[in-house]
């Protein structure tokens, strides 16, 4: 018995003596120094949260002025339904997850009663008067920690930008008195179309000199009948008889 023992533990001992050298003579075969310089060096893609935040600022392309202009507060409620888990809108609502958001709308940021804002939020609110513009709430709404880096609202945002328009519309009508839509740019009246280069415009039509024959002079005839609407000769017209009154 003891003698099978030996035998496996001898084999074990065997086995790593084995691996231990091939791994010691394959290191020395195939080791590799490390270039003092590299040959070329792999920069990472800033990834950094103001950059972020300045990407999805740019992202919306269209003023969310000119969004407004046509959208629907009806459709807004709709969208407002991903918002009720983390959210109230009704006036003196209570706050949840987040803040209530009657009167949103030149709220200034950070500011309403009973609410424990981040850090994040905070921060950002400091500084000139922050208040949620328009143009604030598009912005957040597309990408919230993008805008706002480290804030605690965790919702991935809105990308499309009816959707975000007609939610913002929405929230504007959550308020005593809704404020003003803001007005978007007017757009300056076309200029008249000037020709095609090398096209030259058409003349205006010229007048017939005075003593030129007219284009198709019909022949005088002779034995023509009169026309059909030629004044008849006073003497041949009898007079209408007078109306009876």
């Amino acid at each position: 018995m003891n003698s099978y023992v030996n035998m496996g533990v001898g084999a074990l001992l065997g086995t790593v003596f084995v691996l231990m050298t091939v791994s010691i003579v394959s290191e020395g075969i195939f080791h590799a120094e490390v270039p003092e310089k590299e040959g070329y060096a792999i920069v990472a893609e800033a990834s950094s949260e103001a950059q972020a935040g300045a990407d999805a600022a740019a992202a919306a392309e269209t003023p969310i002025a000119t969004l407004l202009a046509s959208a629907d507060a009806a459709v807004g409620e709709t969208v407002f339904k991903k918002c009720v888990s983390c959210h109230t809108g009704d006036k003196g609502g209570a706050n949840k997850v987040g803040p209530n958001l009657f009167g949103i709308v030149e709220r200034p940021v950070a500011s309403h009663e009973g609410f424990g804002y981040s850090a994040a939020m905070k921060e950002f609110s400091q500084g000139a008067s922050v208040t949620w513009t328009y143009d604030n709430l598009s912005h957040y709404l597309t990408a919230p920690r993008s805008f706002v880096p480290g804030t605690a609202m965790s919702f991935a945002g809105l990308k499309r930008e009816d959707e975000r328009a007609n939610l913002i519309a929405y929230l504007r009508s959550l308020a005593d008195t809704p404020v003003p839509l803001p007005q978007a740019e007017a757009v300056a009246p076309e200029e008249a179309a000037a020709p095609a280069e090398g096209v030259e415009a058409a003349p205006a039509e010229a007048e017939a000199p005075a003593d030129a024959a007219p284009a198709e002079e019909a022949a005088p005839a002779t034995d023509a009948a009169p026309a059909a609407d030629a004044e008849a000769p006073a003497a041949q017209t009898e007079p209408a008889p007078a109306a009876n009154n």
